[in-house]
């Protein structure tokens, strides 16, 4: 029997707060292709948010209680692996520097070594278990946003774009200005929200120009805000989260699209921007 590359692992799954309240359907993904990897997944129930809405508005103090419980919940795996770029890169680029700035020794240690231990599921993917190819299959045409966060804050690269174009039956249409914001930026949308509204409209209609069916993303939120235009446009393009790509085989009856789903429930006024 074929040793699968996941085998011997045992994967802690940070589902991200957004992802566990709005898109369940995403972490349910990543576990589904985990375990079908040979990882064996386990959830910590005491995970909470990353902390970045609060750092992000300036609220250092409140958010080092979220520090400290990301750290005592996940500090005894070798693995931590998250379907967002921005949370991911919200621990390595925040929890350091609010350790420090709670002046606590003790915690920046702790932070220090639970980090490197911290991967979006890209990464982990590619990096880790050395795969591009994870027997996924998706007829359809999609186009693929590299968020903010994922290119340059957790620097996932050129990865999801290798692990899309290793699924079977899939056309992936480029995108124009890719790596342009989508103006969601988290509390950047309340803050401006008529810059955020343009630059989610800009986005949409490079978008819509693919003739793509799907729009992909490796975060929720930016996939909703884009969406949200989309839907208001009545273009038809579906959005679909890369973990739920990458988890759909050719015996799937059905696709989970959970950022569609968290669409449908809030009606026309899906953007957050």
């Amino acid at each position: 029997m074929t040793t699968r590359p996941g085998e011997g692992k045992t994967v802690a799954l940070f589902a991200t707060c957004a992802s566990d309240v709005m898109f369940p359907d995403t972490p349910k993904a990543v576990l589904t292709l985990l375990e079908r990897l040979g990882c064996t997944v386990v959830f910590p129930e005491r995970q909470t948010c990353c902390g970045q809405p609060f750092t992000n508005t300036g609220y250092f103090d409140e958010t080092v209680p979220v520090v400290r419980n990301f750290v005592e919940t996940f500090g005894e795996y070798d693995y931590v692996v998250g379907p967002s770029g921005s949370c991911i890169g919200a621990v390595r680029e925040q929890h350091e520097m609010l350790a420090e700035h709670a002046g606590d020794a003790g915690l920046a240690r702790a932070v220090s070594q639970v980090v490197p231990h911290v991967y979006d599921i890209s990464e982990f993917l590619v990096d880790v278990l050395g795969v591009t190819d994870v027997g996924a299959y998706f007829p359809h045409k999609v186009t693929y946003h590299p968020t903010c966060h994922s290119l340059r804050v957790a620097r996932v690269g050129d990865k999801p774009m290798r692990l899309l174009e290793a699924v079977r039956g899939i056309t992936v249409l480029p995108l124009e200005d890719a790596d342009r914001c989508c103006g969601f930026g988290g509390t950047f949308s309340l803050k401006n929200p008529d810059v955020s509204v343009a630059m989610a409209t800009d986005k949409a209609r490079h978008v819509a120009d693919t003739g793509a069916e799907y729009l992909v993303t490796g975060d929720n939120l930016c996939l909703l805000n884009i969406s949200g235009v989309l839907n208001r446009g009545q273009s038809g393009i579906k959005p679909i989260h890369l973990a739920e790509i990458l988890a759909h085989t050719e015996g799937t009856t059905s696709v989970a699209t959970g950022a569609q789903g968290a669409q449908a429930t809030r009606g026309a006024e899906g953007a957050l921007a």
